[in-house]
């Protein structure tokens, strides 16, 4: 490219060695007459011979200059402020955004550290439920409402199981009974000395020995005789506003429970032999030193409902025969309304009958 140059600018310096003194003029598509005459063939021969050298140079310097950009314009003060601002921001926002990624990873890790702690207090405190759950239940409290309540009494205690899983448990809603002729039943009680407590749970009499109760050639001591309220028997889903409950045991360790229903109308002699000897104290036995007469508890009438059942209180015991009068006895209002200002409820619900023969008198 250089020698084409070169060869240009030789022929350009020939061509005015030879023209006119006058400037050749330009055409219009931009080559000179000379130049002209030159691409041609028409210079002489004989004009002087131009210094190369000093041509390619020139040419050379022309290209270079050519070549290289012109340089920038000085940028002026208030561009350079701007610029190095801009910088200045950018370098905060960057040193923001790592600030906020720490930030972000510290929770992130604190969110860790809490679920794993989470985690094992769950796992530590169901170990100490199954713990808990397998240890023997011995349990001893029970109220008749509540957490300690009959749907729980089982739960309390280990040796109260039959509370729930029992298929022969009392009371029960005596319907349907089968009539028959039942043997009559043979009471030998007589007045007795006799303690009473209140034991957090009932008035409950214990009674000297030599109350006998005889039915299917089973005889049968009186042990105790208790209140609730209301009663917890039912006769075809009707109860009474109490009852009494009195509890025998064979020689061969056997239970039959007597109930009697109350009902309100004159003054019981024996009820308020009770009530006039109550103890102070809950857990303070009493010993008055007179007697008791259970006979005055008993009604005239002798018909009875008889079945299979258990203790109406924890351990919930089955095996027990129950024998219910169908006669109720009576008490005054006054003699009512004491109790329940001791045990306004202390009554358990009926249970499921499972299919059990009930037995009434004819």
């Amino acid at each position: 490219m250089r020698h084409l140059i070169a060869l240009f600018a030789c022929s350009l310096v020939m061509a005015s060695a030879s023209a006119s003194e006058a400037a050749p003029q330009a055409r219009p598509d931009g080559k000179s007459a000379d130049v002209k005459a030159i691409l041609e063939g028409k210079v002489k021969i004989g004009a002087a011979k131009p210094d190369v050298k000093a041509l390619v140079a020139a040419a050379d310097a022309r290209t270079v200059a050519a070549a290289t950009p012109a340089p920038a314009p000085a940028r002026t003060a208030p561009a350079a402020s701007e610029e190095q601002a801009e910088v200045d921001l950018s370098v905060r926002i960057a040193e923001r955004l790592a600030q906020l990624r720490e930030q972000q990873a510290a929770r992130t890790a604190a969110a860790a550290r809490a679920r794993k702690a989470a985690e094992a207090k769950r796992r530590k405190e169901a170990e100490a439920a199954i713990a808990v759950a397998s240890q023997p239940k011995n349990g001893t409290h029970w109220s008749y409402e509540g957490e300690y309540g009959p749907a729980n009494w089982a739960n309390i205690n280990a040796n109260w199981a039959k509370c729930s899983t029992g298929k022969r448990q009392s009371p029960i809603d005596l319907r349907d009974g089968i009539k028959v002729e039942l043997e009559q039943i043979a009471f030998d009680y007589h007045p007795s000395s006799f303690s009473e407590i209140d034991n957090g749970h009932t008035i409950q009499v214990t009674v000297g020995g030599g109350n006998f109760l005889t039915v299917g050639n089973m005889t049968y001591e009186l042990q105790q005789f208790h209140f609730h309220r209301p009663s917890e028997e039912r006769i075809n889903g009707k109860g009474s506003e109490m009852v009494i409950h009195f509890v025998h045991r064979s020689y061969e360790g056997k239970l039959l429970v007597l109930a009697v229903l109350l009902e309100r109308g004159k003054a019981n002699p024996m009820i308020q032999t009770v009530w006039n000897n109550l103890p102070l104290e809950k857990q303070q036995a009493v010993s008055p030193s007179i007697v008791i007469d259970p006979n005055e508890a008993l009604p005239e009438k002798r018909d009875y409902f008889t079945y299979m059942g258990s203790l109406t209180t924890p351990p919930c015991t089955e095996d027990v025969l129950w024998i219910v009068m169908k006669q109720p006895m009576q008490a005054s209002p006054a003699q009512m309304a004491l109790f329940s200002r001791l045990y306004p409820y202390n009554a358990r619900p009926v249970q499921a009958g499972n299919g059990r023969i009930i037995k009434e008198s004819n």
